[in-house]
């Protein structure tokens, strides 16, 4: 839901560093996956309990995150195998927080973590195959035309998933009752993408069968 608000304030923020980069010969994909290891460092420190190192490798995931889909474009070298790379790691990196916590607490977190994973994939899966239709019908990304593939809009995002995981590292013992509420508001997003998707995609293949007649 921020996301395309947030986008706008980073990128000037990281297009000095994105410059450097480049000049050093650095590629999007050595960003992507450099960024993926530092962030499942967080697991082993979640497990351990060692929250605020955990922070700090969440936070340095995220700033990768941003710099590799920035260098990729000041490069010209936006590829469909960099932006599968980056999203399959950054899902592989979302799943890793939840469990960290799990690890760290079974008794007290495994319920919710394990909710919380679930509406993981639900809400992965949701824009995840919409995009591949999308493709197909070679539809327009308005909001995110930098993006290599279509992006469903939905209430819970990049952006509020990021905030999560940072609210989780500060009020550890929040565990549970936020993992909770976010599951409930992916619940959310995962209805409005179904439905949503759905009603587009058959709204677009009725005008493909028509306009074939």
């Amino acid at each position: 839901m921020l996301d395309k608000f947030i986008t706008p304030v980073i990128k000037p923020i990281l297009t000095p560093i994105v410059i450097m980069l480049h000049k050093r010969g650095v590629t999007a994909d050595q960003l992507t996956v450099v960024g993926f290891i530092i962030g499942m460092l967080a697991l082993p420190l979640l497990a351990n309990q060692l929250w605020f190192g955990a922070l700090i490798a969440i936070a340095l995931n995220r700033i990768f995150d941003g710099l590799d889909g920035a260098l990729a474009r000041h490069a010209n070298q936006s590829s469909s195998a960099g932006g599968y790379l980056d999203i399959t790691l950054d899902f592989l990196f979302y799943a890793a927080v939840p469990l960290g916590f799990i690890l760290a607490n079974p008794e007290q977190n495994a319920i919710a973590g394990a909710l919380l994973l679930a509406a993981f994939i639900g809400t992965g899966s949701s824009f995840l195959a919409f995009a591949i239709a999308a493709e197909k019908f070679a539809l327009d990304k308005p909001q995110f035309k930098y993006k290599s593939f279509y992006y469903l809009n939905g209430l819970t995002e990049g952006t509020e998933t990021i905030a999560l995981f940072v609210a989780f590292c500060i009020w550890p013992q929040q565990f549970v009752l936020l993992a909770s509420i976010f599951a409930a508001a992916c619940a959310i997003t995962i209805f409005t993408r179904i439905y949503g998707g759905y009603q587009t995609l058959k709204r677009l293949e009725a005008d493909s069968h028509s306009n074939s007649i």
